[in-house]
């Protein structure tokens, strides 16, 4: 059909009015994704980029102030209720973060430390088979959705042994994140295999777990 009347046509008004959200939607995810691309290198299963545009669909369908076709995320995401679909999404499906660790951990919002007390490798995560050491890293990355720009400060990796003594885990951001938009607070676990005192991924990261853990 003619891509010309479907734009002009009024009969295809709600087509338009589809493919303009969706297409806002789509650029949202893939803000957030190259924003975090870093971070999730080696953490994020191949269908990431569909399931954070799915994401960003329904939070769209919260802007309650925007005509249909104008709708986006930009706007909803300042609604509890649209921070609260984003809150808990995990990059790989194959390994959920709240199904590998099972020690809880608070969140400072001002700082984006994430702390886990008295972390117990061989009892506080999901090791799996052939896995030495783990390693937990956060991240803060401010998102602004209307202005297509963002800020993303990580914390250094902290890699314990499966053998390892309880001990305390703070995961601090090198510096706080800066500009505008959307705060979100991530945490990443990376498995490794030690062979002759050199640290391998663990299959290619294919256990790797990262979320987002926070929104504000």
């Amino acid at each position: 059909m003619d891509g010309t009347r479907i734009k002009t046509d009024p009969a295809f008004i709600r087509t338009v009015e589809n493919n303009s959200e969706f297409a806002s939607a789509a650029k949202a995810g893939k803000l957030l994704r190259k924003a975090v691309r870093a971070f999730i290198l080696g953490s994020a299963d191949h269908r990431v980029t569909s399931r954070l545009t799915a994401l960003m669909m329904k939070i769209k369908q919260l802007d309650a102030t925007s005509i249909r076709g104008l709708r986006t995320v930009g706007t909803a995401i300042v609604l509890p209720s649209a921070m609260g679909l984003l809150q808990g999404f995990n990059f790989n499906k194959r390994s959920l973060l709240g199904e590998v660790l099972f020690k809880p951990y608070t969140i400072n919002a001002t700082t984006g430390e994430i702390d886990i007390t008295a972390f117990f490798a061989a009892n506080d995560i999901k090791m799996p088979t052939g896995a030495t050491h783990v390693s937990l890293t956060s991240c803060w990355a401010k998102v602004d959705f209307v202005n297509n720009v963002y800020n993303v400060q990580t914390s250094p990796a902290t890699n314990v042994a499966k053998t390892a003594a309880a001990a305390n885990v703070s995961l601090i951001p090198t510096a706080a994140a800066t500009g505008t938009g959307t705060n979100l607070y991530m945490l990443k676990v990376e498995f490794f295999q030690m062979v002759n005192t050199v640290q391998y991924s663990l299959k290619n990261g294919s256990y790797n777990a990262v979320a987002i853990v926070q929104v504000s």
